[in-house]
């Protein structure tokens, strides 16, 4: 094509292609991929070598790559498990987190951090619930009535943070009443699409369309699954409202309808394919570029900031699984305030939009990430400790 060159969006690639590899080919480098990929992206970037630019190809293919991220978020979400006894610590959890936040939003708004302590409330409200589900499986709790709690505090506080980052901080402008009818609308669009998809989906003649068409190149399932998100994307635009609200609700209805996978078991692996296969990784490598770590580092105030963000993250999401500790113990409590305070997508989403709309300084911004960083990186390896220390103790 003239005029577009592929070199940066080739360079971004590679790094993706590398950031996995490293920890597989050396073992004692027990860093996750998505946390290698953002400080590569740092390295090979502006703030140090300068090696690679986010150029139109590399922002076009990132920001397919954010759509899919909270496409596939909105996919791990169980409605059916936002149910009675596990919805209300969550809903009561994520009360908590938001006064936290705003206390920390607060402090940091006097310091001259930020512009809208409601902001940093909301980006530190928000779990990564696609790093804590893994770490659950892994200590096999997945399908404990702790696991239970902590994988609904989470899709609480994923669901709540997009709605509330969509609704109050939208680049695009307008009131915030203006924004509440124009959200109540959008949803009620969607309920609807997703009845009439619901309905259409129990045709036994489309059912066998479909499960023809599904493994073979036309790939079907997926096709729709792509045209769901982008409809939900291009409408919460036409909206006035904020993209990944369209992708994050695209991904929980198509979980929602995708009830029985029985007749389609590899649908789901292969948006995986697609998604952290291609796109998701150039959006964390991008973000890695566009990421002001000179800024951060000119000042010792700056830098500082790092440590009193991850701690405001451990305080606001993990303060709330105390309400564990009586059912389930101080221990299992310990491990899910880790878990809850897990988070690094939202945050980089959050920042993006706070420079964007100027409620926050690239430097704060930055430092919000690096906080995300060290998150992923301390805090789920240290729940994992602890629920296998409790499941040792309770062999003995």
């Amino acid at each position: 094509m003239p005029g577009v060159e592929f070199v940066n969006l080739f360079a971004v690639a590679a790094i993706a292609l590398a950031a996995p590899l490293l920890p597989a080919l050396v073992p004692k480098l027990r860093v996750p991929a998505v946390v290698l990929e953002i400080v590569l992206g740092i390295v090979a970037g502006p703030s140090v070598l300068g090696w690679v630019d986010a150029d139109v190809p590399v922002r076009i293919a990132a920001l397919l790559g954010l759509a899919f991220l909270l496409f596939l978020a909105g996919l791990e979400v169980d409605v059916r498990r936002l149910r009675g006894r596990a919805l209300r610590p969550a809903l009561l959890g994520y009360g908590i987190t938001l006064a936290l936040g705003l206390a920390a939003g607060a402090g940091f708004g006097t310091a001259g951090w930020v512009k809208s302590p409601l902001l940093v409330a909301v980006a530190l409200s928000a779990t990564s619930l696609g790093l804590v589900v893994p770490v659950l499986k892994d200590a096999g709790q997945a399908e404990s009535r702790l696991g239970q709690a902590v994988i609904a505090a989470c899709s609480v506080a994923d669901f709540a943070a997009v709605v509330l980052l969509s609704l109050l901080f939208s680049a695009s402008g307008g009131s915030t009443g203006g924004r509440v009818v124009l959200l109540a609308a959008f949803v009620l669009l969607v309920a609807v699409t997703a009845a009439v998809v619901s309905l259409a989906g129990k045709s036994r003649r489309l059912g066998e369309t479909l499960t023809m068409l599904q493994d073979t190149t036309a790939e079907i399932r997926v096709r729709a699954a792509v045209v769901l998100l982008v409809a939900f994307v291009a409408l919460a635009e036409a909206f006035g409202l904020e993209s990944i609200l369209g992708a994050f609700l695209a991904g929980a209805v198509a979980g929602l309808l995708d009830r029985d996978s029985g007749s389609h078991p590899r649908f789901r692996v292969k948006l995986d394919a697609i998604g952290y296969g291609f796109l998701i990784p150039v959006f964390f490598v991008t973000s890695g570029l566009r990421l002001d770590l000179g800024g951060l580092l000119a000042a010792p105030a700056a830098l500082a900031r790092v440590p009193l963000f991850l701690a405001a993250l451990l305080i606001a999401r993990g303060v709330p699984a105390l309400l564990y500790a009586r059912e389930f113990g101080r221990r299992p409590a310990a491990a899910a305030a880790l878990l809850q305070a897990t988070s690094l997508p939202f945050l980089v989403t959050a920042s993006q939009i706070g420079v964007l709309t100027g409620l926050m300084s690239p430097v704060t911004a930055a430092a919000l990430v690096c906080a995300g960083l060290l998150s992923v990186l301390l805090f789920p390896a240290g729940a994992l400790s602890l629920l296998r220390r409790r499941e040792q103790a309770a062999v003995r």
